[in-house]
């Protein structure tokens, strides 16, 4: 399979640059760039890519309303945010606006395309410092309280819903396999069913809408979950 990547950045020299690692590979190939997000939006309605690595800081529409309003599509891209900046609200910002990762800049090469790959085939991907950032920030206080997905919870069998609980502890789906004493196939089956209940593309969403649902709960860093 060929995946069609498309680059966004407002800094020409960082674009090319990430664009020629991509394209060097012979199961991706970049279709498109940008330099803003209004132009990655108009641009990725074209040439529908699979994936869209996209800045955060850029001119006029921004990395993370970009993602929002291409997540908001019908067959919707993946997004793969990188930035410079590795600060809670560009990380939580990003998650909440769709996207299926968040890495920094400074990644080496091969991270970067194993990320890629990784949204593209549905799953997700979090530099380590954001992943520390996210459990400490909802271990720091209480659930927000009831949201839009709230109601959804209702939709999940009492089996979808422990299924939900491993999967935002971070246990793929041969560990939970192993802790269910369940094929790997079925635990499969019980993530696409709760991700379609629960209205959201990937185990990522899924995991933080657990979260500020209050179906589980994180412990500080250095704790148990």
């Amino acid at each position: 399979m060929n995946l069609t990547v498309m680059v966004v950045d407002d800094q020409l020299v960082v674009r090319a640059g990430f664009a020629a690692v991509i394209d060097a590979e012979d199961d991706m190939t970049v279709v498109g760039e940008a330099g803003d997000g209004a132009a990655a939006v108009s641009l990725a309605e074209q040439l529908a890519p699979d994936v869209i690595v996209m800045d955060v800081r850029m001119p006029g529409l921004d990395g993370i309303a970009a993602t929002r309003i291409l997540t908001a599509r019908e067959n919707p891209p993946r997004v793969l945010v990188l930035t410079t900046f590795d600060l809670d609200a560009y990380v939580f910002e990003a998650l909440r606006a769709g996207a299926s990762g968040f890495l920094l800049k400074d990644v080496r090469a091969a991270e970067l395309l194993h990320g890629i790959r990784v949204v593209a085939a549905g799953e997700s991907v979090l530099a380590p410092s954001a992943a520390r950032r996210l459990i400490g920030h909802y271990a720091a206080g209480p659930p927000v309280g009831p949201r839009a997905g709230q109601g959804s919870l209702d939709r999940l069998t009492e089996r979808e819903r422990f299924v939900l609980t491993l999967v935002a502890s971070g246990l793929n789906n041969a560990e939970i396999a192993a802790e269910l004493d369940i094929t790997v196939g079925t635990v499969k089956s019980h993530v696409n069913a709760l991700l379609r209940k629960l209205e959201v593309r990937d185990r990522l969403q899924a995991t933080i809408l657990a979260y500020d649902l209050g179906l589980v709960r994180a412990s500080p860093p250095g704790g148990h979950v």
